[in-house]
């Protein structure tokens, strides 16, 4: 199994959620976080006065994904999340070792 960890625009998120439940992923967690990357924020101007932005809103979605479909979750999410600008986000696929379902002791696959 795979945790599939992607940050997006939060306005993406609708998009995504769908695109994700149309290839069969079946629970998400989502969070909403702040950050920057390369553009590292940006200046913006508030009634005359300019101010710097540091960290931008975004949309953190976490989802266990068995191994088949990790690609075509992936690929779901590039395709929705994508706009062509500055800051559409990431995706990061790391290993799961071990997924337990705490209410019945289920573990692996199942659990998810």
């Amino acid at each position: 199994m795979k945790m599939v960890t992607a940050i997006i625009k939060p306005f993406k998120l609708d998009d995504v959620r769908q695109a994700l439940a149309e290839v069969g992923v079946q629970g998400l967690t989502v969070t909403e976080v702040k950050g920057f990357g390369r553009q590292k924020g940006h200046t913006e101007l508030y009634r005359g006065a300019e101010y710097v932005v540091d960290f931008l809103p975004k949309i953190k979605i976490e989802a266990a994904v068995d191994d088949g479909d990790v690609e075509r979750a992936v690929e779901a999410i590039t395709t929705v999340a994508k706009t062509g600008q500055i800051g559409d986000g990431k995706i990061f696929v790391s290993s799961l070792e071990q997924v337990i379902r705490i209410r019945t002791g289920e573990a692996g696959a199942d659990a998810v």
